[in-house]
Formats: structure tokens, sequence, C-alpha cells
């Protein structure tokens, strides 16, 4: 999915591009050929359902600090430990890095970026704030799939500026059966499933993911632009992963059809079957200001 599903960028007119965009919602199709230039703001279906059948539970999942990229979908996130002097996180996946898919191996540390990140509304329906990222902290898709932004607000100024509360990142594994939530602020969307399980190596073209979630179905068969997503823990709203790839077409451990590969070896491949990475891994590479040490003995995530 890291092609068709989420970033790619096609040299088509503007004629071309509202025509596939109309068929695409009609056939309902489950890759989307995106463009870079189709995420501006107003663009975009505003779909707040979840799946017939499935009902939001305690936590009353919303739009809250839900993130609209040009690309992409994310979130502004917090840590449990994050204090009010702290510069705001703003999280999506190593793949909707604005310099492009991230080579296996190859880790992004303390870059400038001066990338925008549109806050939605609870409801979805406007912009609390667009933020402005200072540096990318952390990106890689090695392992997992994740890009962290530190932006140029605190979290104490969102909060007395626009009554912001990010979401807060979970400091521990999911667990098998888990409700959840994947909150799309690209298409205004939510997604509703449990945890299915655990895959211990996702292979995608030359990308190898550990350890990643499988999204139960019906419910969550997320689409193209929904990358970077948060998946939530539906009964917590604490950010337990981040939606980034599926299965397309039936092939195996091709682009845009990664294979589940078990402790033994085994290959596995499941047509239309989506996952995300789990994110609790970041606590291990926080160092006691909250940035990100790649050093500590503690962390786990790939470095340079």
């Amino acid at each position: 999915m890291l092609v068709n599903r989420f970033c790619v960028s096609l040299a088509v007119s503007s004629a071309f591009l509202v025509s596939t965009f109309v068929s695409s919602l009609s056939s309902q199709a489950k890759a989307l050929p995106l463009a870079s230039n189709l995420g501006q703001e107003g663009f975009g279906v505003g779909q707040t359902t979840v799946p017939e059948g499935i009902a939001l539970e305690a936590a009353d999942v919303d739009f809250t600090s839900i993130v609209a990229l040009n690309n992409c979908s994310g979130a502004l996130i917090r840590f449990k430990t994050s204090r009010d002097s702290d510069a705001a996180v703003v999280m999506t996946n190593g793949h909707c890095y604005e310099g492009g898919f991230l080579d296996p191996g190859e880790v992004a540390v303390n870059k400038p970026s001066s990338r925008s990140f549109r806050v939605l509304t609870p409801d979805s329906r406007g912009t609390v704030v667009t933020l402005r990222a200072s540096k990318l902290l952390y990106a890689t898709m090695t392992g997992t799939d994740l890009a962290l932004y530190k932006v140029n607000e605190t979290y104490g100024d969102l909060r007395k500026a626009h009554g912001l509360e990010p979401l807060v990142l979970s400091d521990s594994r999911p667990t098998s059966g888990s409700p959840m939530r994947v909150v799309s602020g690209y298409w205004k969307r939510i997604y509703a499933c449990n945890v299915s399980s655990f895959i211990p190596e996702l292979r995608e073209g030359d990308w190898t993911f550990t350890d990643s979630i499988k999204f139960s179905r019906p419910g969550c068969e997320t689409i193209g632009g929904t990358s970077g997503s948060p998946i939530l823990h539906a009964e917590t709203r604490e950010v337990i992963g981040i939606n980034n790839t599926g299965n397309e077409s039936g092939r195996s451990c091709t682009v845009n059809n990664p294979c589940e590969v078990d402790d033994k070896g085994k290959v596995t491949v499941e047509k239309g079957a989506s996952y995300g990475q789990q994110t609790y891994q970041v606590y291990g590479c926080l160092a006691a200001d909250n940035s990100i040490d790649l050093t500590l003995e503690s962390c786990a995530l790939a470095k340079p």
C-alpha cells in the first residue's frame, strides 16, 4: 500500500483527477490514486460514519486533535511525561515524509521542516488551527512506519489559545481483541474494528515491519489517504498504533501487497487485510526532557 494506497504522485490533468475521484468513490475502490496536491483544505468526502452494526464505545471517539496533511492523515500527540512547556508533536507515517520514501535501513533525525498540519475540530467540519513544523524529529520505514514532527507551539500555548488537548500515546503494548478506531483526518472518517492479531514480520517490497497490528474485518478496510491515521483504543482513547498499509490484490510481499511472515518463516497472504504499527516503543527512546534519544539502551527504534 505504500504507493497506490497512500502517497502516489501522478502527473495528470485536473480533469482526470476529478473523474478519477468521482469514479473511485462510486466503486468504493480500496486504493485511490491520490496525488500530493489532492489533500488541500476543503478536499475530502467528509464521512464521519462507522460501519453499520458497530457502535462507538465508552470513549466516544471523535476528531479531537486529528490532523489532515496534504497527502496523509496524522495526529497531535503528547507523551505521558510531556510538560506544558514542551514543544507539541505531530505523528504520521514515515512514508508520508515530505522528502519521499525512506530506503530500508534509512532513518531521518532532527531535520529542518516547515510542513503544515491542519488540526480538525471534533466534528471534523472545521479547522481549529494550522500548525507548522520546526523540525522533523524522527522518521523511518524500517521496523515500523513512523514520523514525528516538532511544531512551533508548546502544549501550553495550544491549550491556552485553542483549548487543544492532544491525544496521549499509550506506553504499553496493546492486546489482541482490543476495540480500536482508525481516525483519518484526510478523509474525515472513523473506522471501527478490533485488534485481530500481531504479525511478527510484515514484508512489503523492500521494506519490513515488525510486530505489526492486523485489523479485524469487517470494519477497518482502510483506503488511500488514511495513511498515518492514529489507531485509538476505543475505551481509553489512547493512541496504540498508526495505520500504514494493506494488501490490495492478493499478491505476495510486493509493494501494495504486504505478506505476513510468522516466527517460523511461513509466509501468508490475505487479500484486503489492513495493518498498522505499534507506537508504545517510542517511550524507550525518550530522554528525561522528552526529546528522542536513540542512544538509550532501552531504545528499540531503528537508528541511523
